[in-house]
């Protein structure tokens, strides 16, 4: 493995700027890049240890960076059930910025997570998304399954 810290940086900074283009929000990289790693840390919150390195396993270095920031695998996984749960949980990994970044209705969240589950299928496998899928309860199994993109 290279560790070719420059590249990881360049393609991090691509990557950044197409994400935050899709959410429009072109001038405001910053906002973008604290929406997408709430939504990961949320999503790392909820699915097992053993799936999040299988997902993981397919990022490329920058998003690793970003999905084990501050990461403990000690302690219990939340139990999230409902897609409201979810955005709480967003939200919360997002702190004080949450509602400058989303506001108080869960309408535009819910389109940040749309979006980021479907550029986050630049770098994952439609049977690793169905895998996560699988392990999500009912009422959020529609969280990957709407934004399934082949």
């Amino acid at each position: 493995m290279s560790l070719n810290f420059n590249q990881y940086a360049a393609e991090g900074n691509t990557f950044l700027n197409e994400f935050a283009k899709e959410m429009a929000m072109d001038n405001d990289k910053d906002k973008a890049g604290r929406i997408l790693v709430a939504i990961l840390h949320a999503l790392r919150e909820i699915i097992s240890i053993e799936e999040s390195i299988q997902l993981m396993a397919q990022f490329p270095m920058f998003l690793k960076a970003l999905y084990v920031n501050r990461w403990s695998t000690r302690g219990r996984k939340r139990k999230i059930k409902h897609m409201e749960q979810f955005m709480n949980l967003v939200r919360e990994f997002d702190g004080s910025a949450a509602v400058n970044d989303f506001g108080y209705e869960n309408e535009l969240l819910e389109k940040y997570i749309d979006v980021t589950f479907i550029y986050l299928r630049k770098y994952v496998s439609r049977g690793e998304m169905e895998d996560i899928r699988d392990g999500l309860p009912k009422d959020l199994k529609g969280l990957i399954y709407t934004n399934l993109m082949f």
